[in-house]
């Protein structure tokens, strides 16, 4: 914007504004744009919200002018994916429209723009996921490296699968088979610095162990327990399935148990903190507590196996507390009890 100049003053009837085509009062802003037009300051807004224009900055399309927000509202494309107005580069597909970094692979994630994609089942593939998920629709693996299906048993190498004979033994050079083993270290390497395949007679040579679990090779750290070698994460509880990791285990009839679940299933495990009982057992009711826990469960006294209690809802309650009951509740319990200890003597006798 701009006071009106002397050359502007002496032509001023000729003057008017482009928008209201009023004219300038002699003193008046005016707004020049291009040259050409001329607007009053309070007439030089955006065409859609009729606001002034952000910074001065504005978006001309048939002779009309809007500010950034109302341009791309009505004529920038929005991204299928992150919904953000597309400005520069428009990638076409899909029937939709998308930034060039948005438009990937629903697999992989790799930026299809300038790879190409094939649409499978409604997704944007990149050519290596569509040949994987042909190969899996007929269950079978892809190789990684001529990208066609394998007919029989892979050969695994850096955590993918392949036709074996891609590759040669590395010790004696004979063409491999799926039983092939992946060597990762070696002494001097570091771990994934080598990645050598070995046929089994060259692997067995080395003296490497094999993991009880997954049967692969164990490179790096080994446990040995119940007569074989595990992977430190494959050497896990029989019930919980959770690995070690140097904690103690406990071994029965071949299998290994960690501390908590050994006792559950063969030794004692306190009712109220779920402990391993370490110490003297407190048993009753069917149930065993540690000795800081065998209490009354209504006023929390601490009780030992010459404390008479009585029992509420399968839990002890000391006769300082039971006598607090109402009469009726007391009677109810002890016919409860009678009934059924008099059905156990039945069965027994049976």
């Amino acid at each position: 914007m701009a006071p009106l100049g002397r050359d502007m003053l002496a032509n001023m009837d000729a003057v008017r504004c482009a928008r209201c085509d009023n004219g300038f009062e002699p003193k008046a802003k005016i707004v020049n744009s291009n040259g050409e037009l001329f607007f009053h300051s309070a007439c030089f807004v955006c065409a859609q919200c009729f606001r002034p224009f952000p910074d001065g900055v504005f978006y001309e399309f048939e002779g009309r002018k809007y500010c950034e927000h109302d341009f791309h509202v009505l004529f920038a494309p929005c991204c299928q994916k992150c919904g953000e107005f597309i400005i520069g580069r428009v990638i076409k597909a899909m029937q939709a429209t998308w930034h060039a970094e948005c438009f990937t692979c629903e697999m992989c994630h790799k930026e299809l723009a300038d790879l190409g994609f094939i649409k499978n089942q409604g997704r944007a593939l990149c050519h290596e996921c569509n040949a994987k998920v042909k190969a899996d629709g007929i269950g079978k693996y892809m190789c990684q490296k001529c990208h066609s299906s394998i007919d029989g048993d892979p050969l695994r190498f850096r955590g993918e699968v392949y036709h074996p004979y891609h590759f040669n033994c590395t010790g004696c050079g004979t063409e491999l088979t799926s039983s092939a083993r992946e060597v990762r270290t070696r002494p001097g390497y570091t771990a994934n610095e080598l990645n050598e395949l070995y046929c089994l007679r060259c692997h067995d040579k080395m003296g490497i162990p094999i993991c009880g679990a997954c049967r692969r090779p164990i490179e790096e750290r080994v446990v040995t327990a119940l007569g074989k070698h595990w992977h430190v994460e494959h050497f896990v509880c029989a019930k919980c399935e959770k690995p070690f990791l140097g904690n103690r285990h406990y071994e029965r009839k071949g299998l290994a148990y960690c501390e908590t679940h050994y006792h559950q299933l063969f030794g004692n495990l306190c009712y109220t903190c779920n402990q391993v009982i370490q110490s003297d057992v407190f048993t009753a009711l069917n149930k065993a507590w540690c000795v800081n826990h065998f209490a009354c469960s209504s006023c929390d006294q601490k009780m030992n196996l010459k404390t008479k209690f009585y029992e509420v809802d399968l839990k002890p309650v000391c006769k300082k507390c039971y006598d607090r009951y109402p009469r009726e509740l007391r009677l109810r319990l002890k016919k409860y009890h009678e009934s059924e200890a008099a059905r156990d003597q039945g069965q027994n006798a049976a």
